[in-house]
């Protein structure tokens, strides 16, 4: 659930539909606890009273439903949750791995025992560190001792079961922002070549995000007409599960249903997108290995930054207590795989940091996928002029990219130049000037929408036009003639700060949350008091009269900046650099391609060895596809949806 389905925003608030896939009244069959004559007759006052289970709504019925525009429906589903993830250390103990390999010490009792690996985002760590007042690096410590040191998860339970590695979500970040440009640019120059594989299309122009599981909910469920332009690309938490769970499957001989995994997100949203049946084992299960199996999900379990506290104060551990020092954790099994995800520090042998720092600001705070697409298209275009338009507030964002023209007007006739030269020489100058500064050429668009009242205008603005029906009539609509007008009006401007059509955008970046994931619904919040004073304490936060906005502004720069111990640990290698480079230093004569502080080189090789040591081709790890929800409840007969709106309002509901 986003920030943006709470009721704290209601100008924001999208009402769900009244049709419900999963209706509330539906109550699973009781068994008869005693045998009856079915001839017997009895009276109603004679009738054992019976004790009907509740019904119970999954997350996968929500996914299923197209009832409901938004995934608000999320908050009142029991599973995914810190208490699922307690059960689940509580019922499993924990494989032990050691140097990249299982032990032998379980014996015969392997089937029984598990694989916990978490991955843990960027927002999540500036959350926690904005609520301690520490380094969001100190933070991300702090989080490895709950998950997989000895003073967390793994002091208590029935097995002492914990999590055998923690994962920084950055490391597949960059696999998904450069997948992100190819995919961008490839739909530029041949769309018709764009298919990531055979069974996944390519997106249309504008390419949108789909890394906010709130933003996609929505488009499959109320206006399928853009799930063309979509992006095929897989989530960083999505990545990140697929990863994990093909590799050790592999490397150490398990089943993928022997690796849990725990993602720690921002947002609730993320619960919905690990229960998509797309994100499960059996779109990358190798065809030899096909089995009559249940899927196994890539992301077994999502909880928040606030479920994070609730875990360890259910566990009895007091966060801010825990240790803010490095943690030390076995090996991977795929020394490569190892390298890039657990990246070590000369100075710090036993230590796992952080692959790369976070985006700068001007990237945003939802992973910089629009801004490393634009760092790309300046790359890639020698004397480009990168231009930012703010839109109607702060959340829509138009970027331009320009260059000077290659073909220059001629210059005027010499008899004119000295007619206009006896006039006035200084006039020749200025006007001169601005001819060449209005000599540019538009390469490319680009644009941010975040909020779901920025969504709602895109999305009018992507729909097609209704062709009519009557022979030979116009197959305009007053929509498109809005956007042809709207167009013709833009052409007047120049080319650096023209409006345009929105089918001249290459890119879109869409989000949710207003202000992007730091903003996220699961994320700490300045007026938290459910949370545990044993959670709590050490912060004064909450004595210094601070709305939500300048605590937000506080997680911001805790996601942005780096403090003093940070850089104790990166040092200047991990520098942002934006521009290409190729020093042909290194072996092979193969220099590093660097691109927003990212090789992209290297990363490539990373994921060219993981497609080739699982012999799984790219398309199916690194992509997925979407697809129309429909929903036939309440379309078949009258007076349906008066029987749910009625339903509805005997529980409380709000429609």
């Amino acid at each position: 659930m986003s920030a943006i389905l709470s009721a704290d925003d209601l100008n924001d608030f999208i009402s769900p539909g009244v049709a419900c896939i999963k209706p509330v009244e539906t109550l699973p069959l009781q068994k008869p606890e005693e045998p009856h004559n079915p001839y017997e007759v009895t009276t109603e006052d004679k009738l054992p009273a019976q004790d009907h289970a509740p019904a119970q709504i999954s997350l996968t019925d929500c996914l299923a439903c197209s009832g409901c525009v938004t995934s608000a429906e999320a908050v009142l589903v029991s599973l995914q949750s810190h208490s699922e993830v307690l059960n689940t250390l509580d019922h499993h103990p924990s494989m032990p791995i050691q140097h990249g390999n299982l032990s032998e010490e379980l014996g015969n009792g392997v089937n029984e025992g598990k694989i916990f690996v978490a991955s843990v985002s960027p927002q999540v760590r500036a959350s926690i560190a904005a609520t301690y007042g520490i380094s969001e690096l100190k933070a991300g410590w702090m989080i490895d001792h709950l998950l997989g040191g000895p003073l967390g998860l793994a002091s208590g339970g029935s097995h002492g079961s914990g999590f055998t590695w923690i994962v920084d979500t950055n490391a597949m970040r960059e696999a998904c922002l450069i997948l992100g440009a190819d995919e961008v640019a490839t739909s530029i120059s041949s769309p018709s070549l764009n298919a990531p594989s055979e069974s996944i299309s390519a997106p249309k122009r504008p390419v949108l995000t789909s890394a906010c599981p709130g933003w996609i909910c929505y488009a499959e469920k109320t206006h399928p007409h853009v799930l063309p332009h979509l992006s095929r690309l897989k989530s960083p938490q999505a990545l990140t599960g697929t990863l994990l769970k093909t590799v050790l499957s592999q490397q150490l001989d398990i089943r993928p249903d022997q690796i849990w995994h725990l993602a720690v997100m921002p947002c609730f949203d993320k619960k919905l997108e690990a229960s998509r049946e797309e994100l499960t084992d059996i779109y990358w299960r190798p065809s030899s290995s096909r089995e009559p199996t249940p899927p196994v999900r890539d992301v077994d379990c999502v909880i928040t930054a606030r479920e994070l506290l609730m875990l360890a104060d259910t566990r009895g551990i007091s966060f801010p207590s825990l240790p803010q020092v490095p943690i030390s954790t076995p090996s991977f099994p795929d020394p490569l795989l190892d390298t890039f995800l657990f990246p070590q520090h000369e100075s710090h042998p036993n230590s796992r940091k952080r692959r790369r720092r976070n985006q700068e600001p001007l990237a945003g705070p939802s992973g910089g996928y629009l801004h490393h697409v634009l760092q790309t298209q300046l790359a890639n275009s020698p004397g480009g002029k990168l231009h930012t338009i703010r839109g109607r507030n702060a959340d829509v964002v138009e970027y331009t990219i320009t260059r000077p023209l290659t073909h220059r007007n001629p210059l005027p006739d010499l008899s004119h130049t000295e007619q206009r030269l006896r006039d006035s020489s200084k006039n020749i100058e200025d006007e001169t000037r601005d001819d060449e500064e209005e000599q540019e050429e538009t390469i490319f668009r680009a644009a941010r929408y975040y909020g779901f009242r920025n969504i709602q205008n895109l999305v009018r603005k992507l729909k097609p036009p209704r062709t009519r029906r009557l022979p030979g009539a116009a197959t305009t609509t007053k929509q498109a003639s809005k956007n042809n007008n709207r167009s013709s009006i833009a052409t007047k401007t120049t080319n650096a700060t023209a409006a345009g059509n929105i089918n001249d955008y290459s890119y879109i970046e869409v989000m949710a949350c207003p202000g992007g994931c730091t903003n996220g619904g699961g994320q700490i919040k300045v007026d938290d008091v459910g949370l545990g004073e044993r959670q709590l304490k050490g912060t004064d936060r909450a004595n210094e009269g601070m709305n939500q906005k300048q605590w937000l502004e506080m997680v911001d720069e805790a996601y942005y900046s780096m403090s003093s111990s940070d850089t104790e640990i990166d040092d200047d290698e991990d520098k942002v650099d934006l521009t290409m480079q190729d020093d042909g230093d290194d072996e092979e004569g193969k220099g590093k391609e660097m691109v927003n502080g990212i090789d992209i080189r290297d990363v490539r090789n990373v994921l060219r060895h993981w497609s080739e040591s699982t012999g799984i081709e790219m398309g199916k790890l690194c992509f997925t596809t979407f697809r129309e929800v429909r929903s036939d409840v309440g379309k078949g007969a009258d007076g349906e949806k008066d029987r749910v709106v009625e339903l509805a309002g005997r529980i409380g509901g709000g429609w």
